[in-house]
């Protein structure tokens, strides 16, 4: 099979020719935006480890330039054009952002000693390079606070590469973060984690190569950077909508909005600055509702109506509003405009898609049906670079009607394989349907041919014809993509099906994360790896002595099921634990030999062989599942 991608077909670049004229592309004015305030770029844009590997590499992008090519949606490539500028800019007197130098923006607000960071970028390197362009140009001044907007790791992950848990645990750095920050931060990356990873290095593209053919742009950010994810615990919780707090003589007015973009995340408003900081509530692309690397379903009627609340409140007062990704949108008309406009984009397609689902139309249909009207569609920080609408509806639909869509037919289907086998044998062989699928693949109905030759490629993993013609369509669906992620999506499938699997790129669950898991989380960490068939005839118990604390935990495997308990328990437990809290993220490591228990400071008391049994049912996740094969 050749992996040399092919050249976009001519219903592709009909496609986008249609794009180019139907779109109000003589709208310019975010480029004029996306330069404002230029201090100086980061030369070369490129951030690398003393020992020179690279974490991130903005000047891959460099061939982003002229017009777009026919390899790529034109929408896609203004958008990437506009996201893979990078440097040090003003927003106002007092607040300045990097960006372009990782997935998201790094904020700085200069106080009356230092500089407050707000969200960190999603890795220590990326964080340090950003804040050492900063004080270059701006002076060497100390971090007095840190804010994290929302528990999304691209927002909190390089902290460490701005300052030190010893800054925190001195007392001299405030960490503000909304409330149950560090529950949602830790838990999403942990739980479901290694699947999200695996599909995550699909979404970004992290692993394609960059250029016309390749990977251009996530559509929110560029791509993801692929260096050391750490955290600090918060020490300040915001709670209420119009708390205030004052960090280094910086006064900051918040607005809570748990359960939009994130489960926990908040809006500041900086009235000396008149300045608001949307967080991730209003960004200039259409957000997901439910991104594709997975996540529980967000609440777009809930993201509408915390966002006229916060034109009620700060609207009149705000003269810029900028967030944790892309520009800036400068002068309060203007402002207003945009933050209304975001607003009445997720409001529609909530309300459109309830409306069309009461009248019987499943996801896939409402996502077909539903049209924007022509302010929201011709808005360009309402077009779909990073959600879509056709995915966003089905997330709607999901919310409220879940994975069954109502027809018998779709109650017990086969699982993939058994399906594609099935169908394959009806369609009258595998040769057979490729070759009719040639014919589609010809005619444009990439939709058609990607539906009909998974199920040969699923029936018949090692069919060469099959896997090449699934490669060639997917890319062809890739080149015609407005979305990015999309595009990476699908892509990534081409690339898998050419070469091999590429495993997970940029892997969240560090060391930091996995530290600040609670107790109960960590348990419940474990308890998902549980083997269940291994574990029926299993009966074990522990228990876990926080020392220093009054916590003790009883854990008990039966019936292939790991539970815990804080109350009193009867009897002794099989094996005792006696540890401070520190040192619990050493049971997730599995590491569980006498030695190392020692060096982490755990007492053992008891059989220290039921230790050995709890983990050898345990079976982790695999970073490296197949995606577009069964295996």
């Amino acid at each position: 099979m050749t992996t040399t991608p092919r050249d976009a077909t001519p219903s592709v670049v009909d496609q986008h020719r249609s794009a180019l004229g139907a779109l109000p592309f003589s709208d310019t004015r975010d480029f004029d935006a996306v330069s404002r305030g230029l201090i100086a770029k980061l030369e070369p844009g490129v951030v690398r480890t003393d020992d020179g590997d690279v974490k991130w590499d903005n000047d891959s992008y460099s061939f982003i330039d002229g017009d777009a090519p026919e390899t790529v949606h034109p929408s896609l490539w203004r958008q990437s054009k506009l996201v893979a500028e990078q440097g040090l800019y003003e927003v106002v007197e007092g607040i300045y952002q990097a960006r372009g130098f990782d997935l998201s923006n790094v904020t700085f607000i200069e106080g009356d000693t230092g500089v407050i960071v707000l969200d960190p970028l999603l890795s220590e390197e990326t964080a340090a390079a950003a804040i050492a362009l900063y004080r270059e140009h701006r002076g060497d001044r100390p971090v007095t606070g840190i804010i994290y907007t929302h528990s999304h790791v691209d927002h909190f992950g390089g902290v460490k590469g701005v300052i030190g848990q010893e800054d925190v645990d001195a007392g001299r750095v405030p960490v503000l973060a909304p409330e149950a920050f560090t529950e949602h931060a830790v838990s999403e990356n942990v739980y479901a984690g290694t699947a999200m990873g695996r599909r995550a290095g699909y979404m970004y593209g992290a692993a394609l190569a960059r250029g016309p053919r390749g990977q251009v742009g996530a559509g929110l950010g560029q791509t993801t950077s692929i260096g050391n994810i750490t955290l600090i615990a918060p020490t300040v919780d915001i709670t209420t909508t119009g708390q205030e707090e004052t960090v280094d003589g910086v006064r900051m007015i918040f607005q809570m909005a748990p359960g939009t973009e994130a489960p926990s995340e908040m809006l500041i408003f900086f009235p000396d600055h008149r300045a608001l900081c949307a967080a991730e509530d209003a960004t200039h692309t259409l957000h997901n509702l439910l991104t594709l690397r997975g996540a529980v379903v967000r609440d777009p009627h809930v993201w509408s109506v915390y966002l006229t609340e916060t034109v009620d409140l700060f609207g009149a007062r705000t003269d810029v509003v900028f967030a944790s990704h892309h520009w800036p949108t400068w002068g309060q008309g203007n402002v207003i405009e945009y933050l209304t406009l975001q607003r009445d984009l997720y409001a529609y397609l909530h309300d459109q898609t309830l409306r069309m689902l009461n009248k019987g139309l499943v996801g896939a249909e409402i996502a077909e049906a539903i049209e924007l009207p022509p302010a929201l569609e011709n808005a360009w920080h309402a077009r779909g670079y990073y959600g879509s609408v056709s995915h966003n509806v089905k997330a709607i639909y999901q919310r409220y009607m879940g994975w069954f869509d109502g027809n018998p037919a779709h109650l017990w289907q086969h699982p993939p394989v058994e399906a594609g086998k099935r169908y394959v044998d009806f369609m009258g062989g595998a040769d057979a349907v490729v070759e009719k699928a040639r014919a589609s693949y010809d005619a444009g109905d990439f939709r058609w041919v990607a539906e009909v030759v998974n199920h040969v490629v699923f029936a018949e993993p090692d069919h060469a014809g099959a896997r090449e013609l699934l490669a060639d369509t997917y890319e062809q669906l890739g080149y015609g993509s407005e979305n990015g992620t999309w595009r990476s999506f699908y892509l990534s499938g081409a690339t898998e099906l050419r070469e091999g699997n590429f495993g997970t790129p940029t892997v969240t669950a560090s060391a930091d994360i996995v530290t600040n898991l609670s107790p109960t989380m960590l348990f419940d960490a474990l308890a998902i790896q549980v083997d269940g068939p291994k574990a029926w005839d299993e009966r074990l118990t522990i228990d876990i002595d926080l020392t220093g604390s009054d916590e003790r935990y009883r854990l008990t495997l039966a019936n292939g099921v790991l539970t815990y308990s804080a109350a009193a328990q009867p009897g002794d437990a099989d094996v005792e634990l006696s540890l401070p809290r520190t040192s619990l993220g050493v049971l997730a490591t599995g590491a569980v030999d006498a030695d190392t228990l020692a060096a982490a400071g755990i007492e053992v008391t008891g059989d220290a062989s039921v230790l050995g049994r709890l983990f050898g049912v345990l079976d982790p996740g695999d970073p490296n599942f197949a995606i577009v094969t069964p295996d």
